[in-house]
This record gives C-alpha cells, sequence and structure tokens, in this order.
C-alpha cells in the first residue's frame, strides 16, 4: 500500500555555484554524482527547479475556516508507526518527510526538509542535504540525527513491516548536522533512493525519553502543517494549522493546508454519519457505498436543489488496485487451488453491479485494475521472456489462456457457473454428503467471513447463499473496528474483503503485499499467506525495473500469475472519485491526475466565507 504535506525557495546546492536545467537532474564531474532538487523513478522530474508550485494547487488558495470530516469507528492510539492500537484518521497532517511526492506524475519526489538529494547514477547510495531551518513544533531543529534515530527507531520498534520494507538499507549514518546518507545492499534496485525520502522524520529529544512501543494518546510532537490541538477519545481530533510552520512558503506547500482548522468526528454506524452529514455536522465525504450515493443524494434532495450541497464525480487516472473477497490461505481448505477457483464461479458480479450498486462498477481483472499494468490476453513479447523461466513451476493455463473472470447475464440465475464450479470441486476430489461440501481430507467445508461495516452484509449475504449451494457452510462474523484490526494483524480469519491499492509505480511494497516473508509478519498486508518463490522472484523483477516500459512488463507478469492463481474472488472499481460536500469551499480548476479518493485534492482546496454565509444553517436547506 498510501498510504501520507521563507520566499519562493531558491534550492539549495552543496556549493552556491551549481544550476540546474529545468526538469533535469545537475550532474557533477564527480563519478557522475547527480545532485538535484528532486528525483524521479525513471527519467526526470516534471517539476524544475525552479517551480513555483504543483500544477494542481492554486496561487487564489487563502488560509482560514475549519474542515469538518468523519471516520467510521474509533481510535485509541496517536501513534501510527506501531502495530498496537487503532490510530485516529490524517496523523500524516502532524509529520514532515525528507521529500514529497507529486500527485500528478507517477513517482518522483521534490525536497521538503531536505533542499537537494545526492546519488550516483546506480543509486547504491544516497545522500540528503537537510535544510537549516527545518524544525519541529517546539522550535528544536531537525537534524542528520533524528533522520538517524527515526530510521532506526521504525526498524526495531516500529510496525513490524518496517524491517520488510528498509531490508536492502546497509547503513545509515550522519554525515555533519545537516547531511545524513543511507547506503543500500541491493544495486538493482533504484527505488530505495525514493523509498527512504519518504522517510518521516521523528524528534529524537521527544521519543528517546519515551516508550515508543506503548498505545498511547499522549499528543505527539511533530513538525507538520498541522498541530493536535485537541481529542475526545475514540469520537473526535481536531487539528490546528501552524502558523509558524516552517516550510509554509516552500513550492512542495504552496496552495496545500489552507484550513485552519480540521477535524474529525467517529461514528459507529454509516447510517448514522450520512444522516449527519445531511444534517450538516460535517462537511465532506467521500461516498463509497454506491447505494447511499445514489439514493440519499438525489437531484430533489433539497440541499442539492438549491445549491448549498454539490455532488461532483471527478474523473481520475489512479492506479485502481484491487478489492476482493481473501481467503486465509493459512487455513486448511483455503490452500487449495481448485476450491479458491470453483468459489470463483459462486460470485454474480454482474447481478450485484444491477441489483446492489445502481450499475456504477467496473469489475476488477487484475491487481492494478485501471492502470497499464494491468496482464491482458496470454503473455507475449518480453512478458513471456519474464515467464518463460518459471513455465514448469506455474499453472498451464498462465501460459494458454487470458484471465477471465466468470460472467452472467445479470438476472440472478447463476446455475451454468455454479454447475462449472461444481464440477472443477468433483475433479478435485470433493463430494456433497448430506448437503454438505466433503474436502478430499474427509472434512466439512466451512466459511467465515470477516467484516467491520454493516453495509457489507447485504453484499455478501447473496454470495453466502451461492456458496451454500455448492454445500459450502459459509457465515459472516460482523466485528468493531478494534477487533476487526487485531484480527487482521494476527490473520485470524478464513475469509474477509480487502481493498489493495497500488501506486502509479510498483514498487517495495509488492514484497509487503504477497512476499513469502511477509507471510509470518503479523501486520502486513500479504493477508492470504501467499508463499510462492515464482511470486518471490517476480516481486524482484518489478523492483529491479531499469526502466518505465520495463517495469511495466514486469508487473504484468506478476499480475498475470497472481490471477492464474486464484487467491481471491475479485470484486469492482470505479475510475472516479465521488465527492458531496457542503458549498462551502473553492477549489482549484485542476484536480490531481492520480489521487484517488481525493487524499491530496482536499488539501488543496479553501475556506470560501461567501459561499459559507450562504448556507447559513445547514438543517434548514433540507426543508
Amino acid at each position: 500500500m498510501h498510504p501520507a504535506l521563507l520566499s519562493l525557495l531558491v534550492i539549495y546546492c552543496l556549493s552556491s555555484s551549481l544550476s540546474y536545467a529545468a526538469g533535469s537532474p545537475a550532474t557533477t564531474n564527480d563519478s557522475n554524482i547527480i545532485r538535484a532538487h528532486g528525483i524521479a523513478m525513471h527519467g526526470t522530474p516534471k517539476y524544475s527547479a525552479t517551480f513555483k508550485r504543483f500544477d494542481y494547487t492554486s496561487a487564489k488558495a487563502k488560509t482560514g475556516g475549519h474542515l469538518r470530516l468523519n471516520s467510521q469507528g474509533t481510535f485509541d492510539s496517536l501513534n501510527p508507526y506501531i502495530i498496537k492500537g487503532n490510530t485516529a484518521d490524517n496523523l500524516g497532517l502532524l509529520y514532515d518527510s525528507l521529500m514529497v511526492g507529486a500527485a500528478d506524475e507517477p513517482f518522483s519526489l521534490y525536497g521538503l526538509v531536505a533542499h537537494t538529494i545526492e546519488y550516483p547514477e546506480h543509486r547504491q547510495w544516497v545522500i540528503f542535504h537537510l535544510r537549516p531551518e527545518a524544525k519541529f513544533h517546539d522550535g528544536t531543529a531537525m537534524t542528520a540525527d533524528d533522520v538517524v534515530y527515526t530510521f532506526n527507531l521504525l526498524v526495531e520498534k516500529g510496525n513490524p513491516h518496517y524491517r520488510l520494507y528498509y531490508a536492502e538499507v546497509d547503513n545509515v549514518e550522519a554525515l555533519g548536522p545537516h547531511k545524513v546518507k543511507f547506503s543500500f545492499n541491493n544495486p538493482n534496485n533504484k527505488e530505495l533512493a525514493l523509498t527512504v525520502g519518504q522517510l518521516p522524520i521523528l524528534p529524537k529529544h521527544y521519543w528517546e525519553t519515551r516508550d515508543f512501543e506503548k498505545s498511547s494518546l499522549d499528543i505527539p510532537l511533530g513538525s507538520g502543517p498541522y498541530r493536535i490541538k485537541s481529542i475526545d477519545a475514540g469520537r473526535k481530533i481536531t487539528f490546528t494549522r501552524d502558523a509558524n510552520y516552517w516550510a509554509r512558503a516552500l513550492p512542495v506547500r504552496r496552495g496545500l493546508y489552507n484550513f485552519d482548522e480540521i477535524s474529525v468526528t467517529y461514528y459507529r454506524d454509516g447510517n448514522v454519519a450520512t444522516e449527519a452529514f445531511k444534517g450538516g455536522d460535517y462537511d465532506y465525504r467521500i461516498e463509497n457505498n454506491s447505494k447511499t450515493w445514489a439514493t440519499a443524494y438525489s437531484d430533489n434532495f433539497p440541499a442539492i436543489k438549491n445549491g448549498t450541497m454539490k455532488k461532483a464525480e471527478v474523473k481520475h487516472t489512479a492506479n485502481a488496485g484491487l478489492q476482493a473477497f481473501i481467503f486465509n490461505q493459512r487455513r486448511t481448505p483455503f490452500n487449495d487451488i481448485e476450491l479458491r477457483r470453483a468459489m470463483n464461479y459462486a460470485f454474480d458480479f454482474e447481478w450485484s453491479n444491477q441489483a446492489l450498486f445502481y450499475g456504477a462498477y467496473t469489475r476488477n481483472n487484475s491487481y492494478f485494475s485501471n492502470s497499464e499494468f494491468a496482464a491482458t490476453g496470454v503473455p507475449t513479447g518480453r512478458e513471456l521472456e519474464i515467464l518463460e523461466p518459471y513455465r514448469d513451476q506455474l499453472p498451464k493455463s498462465v501460459f494458454t489462456m487470458p484471465y477471465v473472470l466468470p460472467s452472467t447475464d445479470g438476472s440472478g440465475r447463476n446455475r451454468t457457473n455454479l454447475r462449472v464450479a461444481k464440477n472443477i470441486l468433483d475433479k478435485a476430489g470433493y463430494r456433497v454428503v448430506d448437503d454438505k461440501l466433503i474436502s478430499p481430507q474427509g472434512k466439512a467445508v466451512s466459511l467465515e467471513f470477516l467484516l467491520v461495516s454493516p453495509a457489507f452484509e447485504r453484499i455478501v449475504n447473496p454470495y453466502i447463499k451461492a456458496l451454500k449451494r455448492l454445500g459450502i457452510d459459509a457465515s459472516i462474523r460482523l466485528v468493531d473496528t478494534s477487533q476487526y484490526i487485531n484480527r487482521m494483524r494476527e490473520f485470524d480469519y478464513d475469509a474477509m474483503v480487502f481493498s489493495y491499492g497500488q501506486s502509479e509505480s510498483p514498487g517495495n511494497e509488492q514484497q509487503s503485499y504477497w512476499g513469502s516473508e511477509a507471510a509470518d509478519i503479523p501486520g502486513s498486508r500479504n493477508l492470504m499467506g501467499i508463499k510462492n518463490p515464482v511470486i518471490d522472484a517476480l516481486i524482484t523483477q518489478v523492483i529491479k525495473a531499469s526502466s518505465r516500459e520495463d517495469l511495466v512488463y514486469s508487473t504484468r507478469a506478476l499480475d498475470r500469475v497472481l490471477l492464474h492463481h486464484h487467491f481471491v474472488v475479485p470484486q469492482w472499481y470505479i475510475p472516479v472519485n465521488r465527492l458531496i460536500y457542503w458549498n462551502k469551499f473553492s477549489m482549484p480548476e485542476t484536480p490531481p491526475a492520480f489521487d484517488r479518493n481525493n487524499t491530496t485534492g482536499i488539501y488543496t482546496w479553501w475556506y470560501d466565507p461567501q459561499k459559507a454565509a450562504a448556507i447559513k444553517n445547514p438543517s434548514t436547506n433540507n426543508k
């Protein structure tokens, strides 16, 4: 998974005589060492060293006002970097990182705490030169010691996935108060320079006297555009804009984080949250429920009709990743590929889309939906070259058949696919006794779906009925947010619904998603428990891709192999952000291109007092 910010900046350099060509890094004569304001995974960054702001921000943006958001569930921790606790939303607002990405490029980073990045062409190491003016909220300067301390803290005491994520970092050392060097042990992983560039910086002087591994509601010391103003434990958190924020005038921050306050109110029930929004209790939401989108905010809804509430579908080109029913292969019989393949035939997406989703969705046919990384047809050319060495270790279908999901006419009569599913099970040695499916090992097949959202029950229940027609005893276990998170971290489930977000430049995170080592690390995103040497090798191929073209073909090969192992029953995606908000904001004309769920876009908006004054009392707008 992405998973989270002085006058016009004159880019700092190692020597005042260095200059940069627009959009390109500067290369010195010192063994092809590159020193630049930014770095791209492949090619050169879009924005030159003299850029004033990102294109998706606006010079018209003004500071002020209050943005009121919502979340479902609860929280009991303000530390997002450990495995314990249920952390509050939006805590990324507290912390600055060495560099930040642009939401209109596949994968480029630009200096934030670091004014300059320095690296050789082979990227076997990287040096960050820190801004002397960078400071934490208590006025203490950020130094290279803080960077080294943060890295070691996360690897040694943070969420276990950090150890996997940073496994190929060989050494981190402070070369001076404002100079830090990362050295890598994998010469083929060019992403590492960007991976460590995204490192948030935590204050050593604050954490070295506290228990980092303890889940706590103590308000932490940060350095980012916002501080925590107040918390109502489990119910509400309020952030206040830091008026003395050290980076507010940098190009990477101009036009962003414009609200004086941002608050997040928690609701236990999604329906209650929807009604609270309609009543004016908060300002903005991303609507992920197609029924609510179609019915709760119709054109006849008074606030929509009179313009005090706005509804918009904003198209994006972001990688939609995968949302799916996933099965825990750590448990028998879900480690049986034939059982998983048969269960795919029991899900009637077309009926669900028409009857439940108002035809809003497109079926996920890839782990990288809505992107150039999605595998199609049968492998040819470069993709086939990548797969060929593993032919004897892969299902024959990888090479001979396109991955095509079962489909229906949407009538709800899924008999044909259920017959296919039964034939698959029969050939695999399953049998039905007294209406119960018995595995080749002689045990009845049962399945419990772990859910956190009651809204998903209407989706899972029809699937359960279809599975029962195959003799599979399926049921739902609905739990609260804290239980759900703990059970997910400990891999304590048969099946669940999960959404894998993907970046525009897949890389190291794929190890946490599908890598064998991650399968045994609590808190990793290898929720299916995949342990497959070919998949491990293909992940390595993705990570070491030398060009954008090679990355595309390598990721397609990985996608194809994942699909043909039937680890999941794919669900759906939608290539738009469905926004609903009270009309008290203005925003830039151009939204970020690669911005799924408007996670960056909302922070380019600003409060508009004239629009807000026209709303007055939101509850009266519903009459």
